[in-house]
């Protein structure tokens, strides 16, 4: 009994895959293709024969592309991916951690000169700024507008 249990569990991974939904947009269906609005409609046979012929090219058209080609395909995009991961790894990362400590001494020193010239003057022209009152009038004549401080 436990010599099924992985046969199930790799026969289950063959069934299903696309566990994660990547590919839900592909809509290779018969009737997701093809629709005969009720005004023009062909006889039953041609209909059928269309299917099935639809059905045999989309399948063996498919399997002699994935035969073919998937496992290059495979190749070059665990290649790819390989590529990226260790970009990511080696180059990346630690050239991001390098820029976070060469710039904190570099952020520290620009809020400390913020903190020391533009915070006094911006809560100066905010204490001048703060009596300021603006109205507008809708009474005024259409022409010009008029402001009352």
């Amino acid at each position: 009994m436990a010599a099924n249990k992985p046969e199930s569990g790799i026969q289950e991974a063959l069934e299903d895959r696309d566990p994660n939904n990547l590919n839900q947009h592909v809509q290779i269906v018969w009737d997701d293709i093809i629709g005969e609005p009720e005004g023009a409609r062909s006889p039953e046979c041609a209909w059928r024969l269309s299917n099935v012929c639809f059905q045999y090219a989309r399948n063996w058209c498919y399997m002699c592309l994935a035969v073919i080609l998937a496992p290059p395909c495979a190749l070059l995009l665990g290649c790819g991916f390989a590529c990226l991961a260790f970009e990511q790894i080696w180059c990346t990362a630690p050239c991001l951690r390098c820029v976070k400590i060469y710039c904190a001494s570099l952020r520290t020193m620009v809020a400390s000169c913020m903190a020391a010239t533009l915070v006094p003057t911006a809560e100066a022209i905010g204490h001048i700024c703060r009596h300021v009152r603006v109205n507008f009038r809708k009474d005024a004549p259409e022409e010009k507008d008029l402001l009352v401080i």
